[in-house]
């Protein structure tokens, strides 16, 4: 076999590869060889075939069969030989071959780059924390019984109000026809809730006890329902009652209504939930800046091919949670879709620069992964179905479902490895300075730098106006209408900076949209925009 490296361009190597034919013609023999000893033919005992007929009958078939085998063999022994990490599958394509004749290829490929990992324990990070405090438990206290809701009939005649609850009883039909899931007797619904179908709580407010009406609404278009979805249809509304919302006292009662012998006890599970709510807040902007650090400290170059990769999975996910919320990017994220793709494609060669120095890592410090570790991070997943013991034996007993946990928990390990070796400081903040989404921080940041170059320009500016003679006094002027301006549009300035779009999220969960607030399918565009690359600056 010969192999002529052709290119060596950065992390692009190509090789061309000649398999000489009689190397092609012995594989072929022996396989025609194996065959003649099971192929069964009429006119011929098992394994007694002349192998010149098996020849003639099988050679093109076998052919085809060698010449896949000789180059996987052949490209293979390549890659090792010169000891060559492959960032993705090779690229094969075969230059010259006829039968009898030696076999020729192409091989293209990119390269993993070779990473310096230097000293990591001189990382130096800042870690926020927020601590529980009785009044953060007294919110959350609060919360639940907002959420313990509990409503009494009301015996005087009013009409209702957003706020109250109905008793009632409904049927709906679309086009005539009542489909299953649209009717019951005796629900309570409360106005202003949002529970219903869209419009549906709207035409129920100012109605009183006894009232029969017809309520006009459309499915949603993503309406489980595929009879139903997209579709109007009509329901027909007994009212039965008016009930008005009960104050909930935060005590013994409501706790015992939670499950919790008493409010003590119920605190304290609200305060144990509120710690590990914040401890996870802390760990991800623990991650969020030791990723920053290290993409800010290492450049090295990036495989194309993965690049590319990375985005399209990115890319099509983002247009295609628009296209389901019939949003577009404009309204989404406030960008064109060029300058979203634009960004999309850096947020992409950040996940693959820092997936490559991550394992890197790894590989020097020998970070492995274990089946406990997978099925620990099965089981956080499965607590958030309703049947999370069937979902963790589902795990169990299928290995390669339970590969999808590998990626996830390698990455949080050699993090936590990392972490470890870091110099870390924790610094208290209030819980809304813990949950900010760094970006915003990072667009104020910007702005703020933006604002400071204008002062400084606007400085210079006048200082030139002052030094310039009387004669030209009228330029001055037309300059001071021009600072005015300036002046005028920097109550512009004063805005909340717009955050960045969808990809930029981090991993905390409550990111706010960037949507306008006109169609709620567009914030329903925005929110699956940002949820299509959650986490794209943490991985």
């Amino acid at each position: 076999m010969q192999v002529n490296e052709t290119l060596s361009e950065g992390l692009k190597r190509e090789f061309q590869i000649i398999v000489p034919s009689s190397d092609v013609e012995a594989e072929v023999e022996g396989r025609l060889l194996e065959l003649s000893k099971t192929v069964k033919m009429k006119g011929f005992r098992p394994g007694k075939v002349p192998l010149s007929i098996i020849r003639r009958q099988y050679r093109p078939s076998v052919l085809g069969e060698v010449l896949e085998r000789t180059i996987q063999k052949s490209s293979q022994k390549a890659i090792e030989e010169r000891e060559l990490r492959p960032a993705l599958q090779p690229k094969i394509e075969i230059t010259e071959y006829s039968d009898g004749s030696d076999l020729e290829y192409k091989m293209d490929m990119e390269i993993l780059p070779e990473i310096e990992i230097g000293n990591l324990s001189e990382v130096s990070l800042t870690r926020p924390v927020a601590e529980v405090d009785d009044e953060k438990v007294n919110d959350g206290l609060q919360r639940i019984a907002d959420a313990d809701k509990k409503f009494t009939k009301v015996e005087e005649e009013r009409a209702a109000e957003v706020g109250d609850a109905l008793l009632i009883d409904f049927k709906g039909t679309i086009e005539g026809v009542e489909l299953e899931g649209t009717s019951a007797e005796d629900f309570e619904i409360e106005l202003g809730s949002g529970s219903f179908i869209p419009g549906f709580e709207d035409q129920l407010i100012g109605v009183k006890a006894g009232a029969h009406l017809l309520v006009n609404v459309d499915f949603p278009k993503d309406y489980p329902q595929q009879e139903a979805a997209g579709k109007p249809a009509v329901f027909e509304v007994d009212v039965k009652e008016l009930r008005v919302r009960e104050d909930v006292t935060i005590d013994d009662e409501m706790a015992a209504r939670q499950g919790f012998d008493n409010l003590a006890a119920l605190s304290d599970k609200v305060r144990e939930r509120l710690k590990a709510q914040f401890d996870e807040a802390s760990k991800a902007r623990l991650k969020r800046s030791l990723l920053d650090l290290l993409a800010e400290r290492y450049a090295f170059d990036v495989p194309t091919g993965m690049i590319e990769q990375e985005f399209e999975t990115i890319w099509a996910q983002v247009k295609k949670d628009l296209e389901q919320a019939e949003s577009t990017f404009e309204d989404a994220t406030g960008q064109s879709e060029e300058e979203a793709e634009e960004e999309y494609r850096q947020i992409a060669e950040r996940r693959v620069r820092l997936g490559l120095l991550l394992s890197e890592v790894g590989r020097q410090n020998e970070i492995t992964i274990e089946r406990d570790d997978l099925l620990n991070a099965a089981l956080e997943s499965a607590r958030g179905f309703s049947n999370p013991q069937q979902v963790l034996e589902f795990y169990r007993s299928n290995p390669n479902a339970l590969e999808r946990f590998r990626a996830p928990v390698f990455e949080d390990k050699v993090v936590a490895f990392l972490t470890e070796l870091a110099d870390v400081t924790d610094n208290v903040v209030d819980v809304e300075e813990l949950f900010r989404d760094p970006d915003e921080e990072e667009a104020i940041a910007k702005e703020d730098v933006a604002k400071e170059k204008k002062a400084a320009t606007k400085k210079k500016t006048a200082a030139k106006t002052a030094a310039k003679p009387a004669a030209k006094k009228k330029a001055a002027s037309k300059k001071s209408d021009d600072d005015k301006s300036d002046d005028d549009k920097s109550g512009d300035d004063k805005k909340p900076a717009k955050t960045k779009s969808a990809a930029k999220s981090t991993t905390k969960s409550t990111t706010k949209s960037t949507t306008k607030p006109k169609a709620k399918s567009a914030k329903s565009g925005a929110k699956s925009a940002k949820s299509a690359a959650k986490a794209a600056k943490d991985e």
